[in-house]
């Protein structure tokens, strides 16, 4: 299974309107200015132990190595990066109507979680599942544990019904 998340207003947040992370140290915290979103760390880290793909899938045009690698500061590893640079070259290339901002189900993504309601709505015209979050909300992480366990457990109910064919 692969899941993706968006950045801003998804795991970066403003610290204003939302519980975050801990900062990174000095001089880390000049070069990374974001702040995650409280249970980022606890969420992606789970999502590793599960054996599943971690990706960020974001419209920003950040580096993929500064995206890796300020995570790699939290101890967390990002197995690939979609920016707003690749997603012009590999999905909006070509197509003279315009595309969905973020197209999940282009790279197999299993689950993308973002904030903007619109990226909901696009993934039930292309058909890929998207988690809403946005405002502070103390339960977004086992709120999205749950919704990778419905995912698995459909999966496997349709690898069960495909082999009984």
């Amino acid at each position: 299974m692969i899941i993706s998340f968006d950045l801003d207003d998804t795991l970066f947040v403003s610290e204003d309107k939302f519980d975050v992370e801990q900062p990174l140290p000095f001089p880390f915290n000049i070069i990374y200015k974001e702040r995650l979103r409280l249970g980022s760390i606890e969420l992606m880290k789970y999502i590793r132990k599960k054996g599943m793909g971690l990706w960020i899938y974001t419209t920003s045009y950040r580096s993929v190595g500064y995206i890796k690698g300020l995570f790699r500061l939290y101890g967390v590893k990002i197995d690939n990066v979609i920016n707003g640079q690749r997603h012009a070259d590999e999905v909006q290339v070509g197509h003279l109507e315009g595309m969905p901002s973020k197209y999940p189900s282009k790279y197999r993504i299993d689950l993308h979680i973002d904030d903007d309601i619109s990226v909901m709505q696009n993934g039930k015209i292309y058909g890929f599942n998207v988690f809403i979050i946005s405002e502070q909300d103390n339960e977004w992480v086992d709120k999205i544990k749950k919704e990778i366990a419905r995912i698995e457990k459909r999966k496997k109910r349709c690898i069960q019904n495909d082999r009984q064919k």
